[in-house]
């Protein structure tokens, strides 16, 4: 049974860092592309970060760059982001979300191409 599940949200202060874990089973994951998605009350899916299954190419959304990082831990099927000087307008529910791409350096920020996802961990940033 393919699965991924989200954890490491909670509630922090503006300009605080959260680190939120992505932990992958019933896959190679090691061949899967994997991108964090947010979702706010009443807005749409977006995409945030995005890496590669190598692990080679990483993308941000414009928003978070500069404030975000992503990174892999092949061997733990685990994927990372990292979130710094984190903005009121970071809260939203945050899920990661697998893109089949065999063991490559591509990656897709289309929400379409990716078919398993996590149920989601809350970020909220408020003081």
């Amino acid at each position: 049974q393919l699965q991924l599940v989200e954890s490491g949200g909670g509630l922090v202060q503006p300009g605080g860092s959260l680190r939120l874990s992505c932990a992958a089973s019933g896959f190679t994951f090691k061949n899967y592309a994997i991108g964090w998605f947010r979702q706010a009350p009443g807005k749409e899916r977006e995409g945030v970060s995005y890496i590669s299954s190598s692990g080679g190419t990483t993308k941000h959304a414009h928003s978070v760059q500069g404030r975000f990082t992503i990174s892999r831990d092949n061997a733990k099927n685990t994927v990372y982001l990292q979130m710094n000087s984190l903005k009121p307008e970071d809260t939203a529910v945050y899920f990661c979300a697998a893109d089949w791409r065999g063991y490559s350096d591509l990656v897709d920020t289309s929400l379409a191409e990716y078919d398993v996802w996590g149920q989601g961990t809350q970020v909220t940033v408020s003081s």
